[in-house]
């Protein structure tokens, strides 16, 4: 497709834009009394309308039903987590009973490496990207030091080539191959947070599986954004957030992915509670543990409803529409925010760089060469919601559910006239 950066041939392709109606599905915060062109759903996703809807259903049973809400609510709490298990499974490509909701991201990180983070003697090191994100760092770190090892000699960086801005796929297996008998983990995440890479899960699982490794994913950036296929790359684990594409609320449920070879182990290392052991049984309160057949078998406590509501109603979006649909317009709406920066950078002084390769998913990294933080507050002020990360790094990441090829044009007119505001 042949780009204009024109007011025009924006509205045209929202016009043509098969999920345009989806956009007033969301609520858009305003500045200075206009909707907001919004870039960081892939730091929280904006609140769908249906939301509310959801919440208040359980907050009405908990009102009239008090504690039998348990049982006799319209959705019964007790296994409401439940009913997220067949469409989470689509979106990460999944069995629905590899799939649980629970906890928040870096507790079930925590969580499934008591499972699958078993060091030996020989077998020992963790596989991980350079910089991976902070709380990732800091739960290597401490994982290492819960087993006596020294962080310095078990946690492996995986680090870009000098002057590239990503990570080789060969670099990667490469390292793999190296580590070899030594390889305990590799645990990365899916998509970078920095950059917007999407890593090669696929060949990575692969390589980890055939060093004798266990291979985890940590999809806070990849779920509801890029193609998953857990199940048929072989995936041991993964968890993910839930409060980024996939919009359901701040600091919200986590997911966990386990597969299915995994399940019914019963010499399996996992940290246990009652929400894990059989339905069947769960209130006869036995001393013995009888995990549930699926993923749930690693849930310790209930779950906290009033937040799975949200998560439960953005899903529903998700079983409508599909990945697919989802993906062809992310693909598109991305290219041309692409276009419309270059655009721009032919019209002004500075310069722009993005760092993000093109094994993306909705996110673009760019360098303000030339500019500081003072465009990023331009924007802020004129109604562009996006985000900076040091030294002068925008990231960019125009969700398809909500953001219209407009809202492209718009921004790529209110970052001119804020270079050469400043």
């Amino acid at each position: 497709m042949e780009f204009k950066n024109t007011l025009e041939f924006a509205q045209l392709l929202d016009a043509q834009d098969n999920l345009r109606s989806y956009r007033d599905e969301f609520i858009f915060p305003k500045i200075n009394g206009k909707e907001v062109i919004y870039f960081t759903g892939n730091s929280l996703g904006l609140q769908p309308k249906r939301t509310k809807g959801f919440v208040d259903e359980v907050m009405k049973d908990w009102a009239e039903l008090a504690v039998e809400g348990h049982f006799y609510a319209e959705k019964p709490w007790w296994d409401y987590h439940e009913r997220l298990a067949e469409p989470l499974a689509k979106v990460v490509g999944a069995l629905p009973e590899e799939v649980s909701v629970m906890n928040t991201l870096t507790v079930n990180l925590h969580l499934l490496m008591v499972s699958f983070y078993r060091p030996t003697k020989t077998r020992f090191k963790i596989l991980c990207e350079e910089k991976a994100f902070p709380s990732d760092q800091y739960m290597f770190q401490s994982q290492v030091r819960f087993h006596g090892l020294d962080p310095d000699e078990t946690i492996v960086e995986i680090k870009k080539r000098d002057g590239e801005h990503h990570w080789r796929t060969e670099d990667i297996l490469e390292k793999i191959e190296e580590l070899g008998d030594e390889l305990s983990l590799v645990l990365i995440g899916g998509v970078n947070y920095y950059n917007g890479q999407v890593m090669d899960m696929e060949a990575i699982t692969r390589a980890g599986k055939a060093a004798g490794a266990n291979v985890g994913w940590d999809l806070a950036h990849a779920v509801g954004n890029v193609e998953l296929k857990l199940h048929d790359w072989d995936a041991d684990f993964a968890s993910w957030c839930s409060y980024k594409y996939m919009n359901s609320g701040p600091g919200n449920a986590s997911g966990i992915y386990v597969n299915k070879r995994h399940l019914n182990k019963k010499d399996i290392q996992r940290f246990e509670g009652w929400w894990g052991t059989k339905k069947e049984t769960r209130f006869l309160m036995k001393p013995e543990f009888e995990p549930m057949e699926n993923a749930d078998a690693w849930q310790i406590s209930n779950v906290p409803i009033l937040s799975v509501a949200p998560y439960l109603a953005s899903l529903t979006m998700f079983e409508e529409v599909g990945m697919n649909k989802l993906i062809d317009k992310r693909n598109t709406i991305v290219a041309y925010l692409e276009f419309i920066l270059h655009e721009i950078d032919k019209e002004v002084d500075s310069s722009f760089e993005i760092i993000t390769p093109k094994d993306r998913g909705c996110q673009l990294s760019v360098f303000l060469h030339g500019q500081g933080k003072s465009l990023f507050n331009y924007l802020m002020e004129n109604g562009v919601v996006t985000d900076w990360r040091e030294p002068n790094v925008i990231r960019l990441a125009p969700a398809p559910f909500y953001s219209s090829y407009e809202d492209m044009y718009r921004f790529g007119q209110i970052l001119k006239a804020g270079v050469l505001a400043n």
